[in-house]
């Protein structure tokens, strides 16, 4: 599975989140744009297999105008450290793993 974190999530779960679920990466550790616009993220996860990781609701309204790929996993978590935005995400790894094999394309954990 490829996970492709979004900017409102920290890049210090790319290696903890790597072991339970293969290749991470985080947008700002890509060739993307810094800022990068949700729009430019979407694209490149849809052309680069990812399945992206965010709090942010408006990659819910792209998936809802757009369809899938890429799939996309919204954490419907307030505010959250790096300790639990990993808790939260190894906790849903079944649902996150099911959704890899699925015909949907999108995840809301909350």
């Amino acid at each position: 599975m490829k996970l492709l974190l979004d900017a409102n999530l920290s890049w210090r779960l790319v290696p903890v989140l790597s072991e339970h679920f293969g290749e991470c990466a985080h947008v700002n550790k890509t060739d993307l744009p810094k800022p990068a616009k949700d729009i430019e993220i979407w694209n490149f996860a849809a052309e680069n297999r990812y399945t992206i990781v965010t709090q942010d609701s408006d990659f819910l309204n792209f998936f809802e105008t757009k369809g899938f790929p890429p799939k996309v996993i919204l954490i419907r978590v307030g505010n959250m450290d790096k300790k639990m935005a990993e808790e939260v995400i190894i906790q849903a790894r079944q649902s996150i793993l099911d959704l890899e094999n699925s015909n949907y394309g999108l995840l809301e954990i909350i």
